[in-house]
């Protein structure tokens, strides 16, 4: 097992090959446009998850994790005679869901805004259904009329 600071820099190393990679040397019609987001390697250093996004439809999107399954092979040998480690890891490719996510969250809080501005624009003109204020105080006249009253509510008639 290697340290996490020698697997953290293996996996950035990685990560920059591996854009490096399908930008000049790819070639495959079917890759889209890639963007690798994240490389992740384990203590061991012998697999490596690349996670990637794909601009464009769900259709693109396969085709892209086709092209990137098939160009696996060439991406592997590049990494080990880049990097000079014992053994070239492993590569996976996963699809990264966080952008998704990310837009998925950014829509929820657009429509919170819109509702919240929905609200302070029904607000505006609003008044009060009873009193401003409709909790009782101990100061208030009924409280010091009823005296009798001791701390626990009930009446001092013992």
């Amino acid at each position: 097992m290697v340290d996490a600071a020698r697997a953290r820099k293996l996996a950035d190393r990685i990560q920059q090959i591996v854009a490096e990679m399908l930008e000049r040397r790819i070639k495959d019609p079917r890759l889209g446009f890639v963007t690798v987001t994240d490389t992740r390697v384990t203590a061991d250093l012998r697999d490596a998850t690349v996670f990637y996004t794909v601009f464009g439809s769900e259709a693109e999107r396969a085709d892209s994790a086709a092209a990137l399954e098939s160009a696996k092979g060439i991406i592997r040998s590049e990494v080990g005679r880049q990097t000079g480690v014992r053994f070239a890891p492993t590569l996976t490719f996963k699809h990264d869901p966080l952008p998704d996510s990310a837009r998925h969250l950014d829509d929820l809080i657009t429509a919170a805004r819109a509702r919240d501005a929905e609200v302070a624009r029904q607000a505006q003109n609003a008044s009060y259904a009873g009193d401003a204020d409709p909790y009782r105080r101990p100061d208030d006249e009924e409280d010091v009329e009823a005296g009798s009253h001791s701390v626990t509510g009930r009446d001092d008639q013992a």
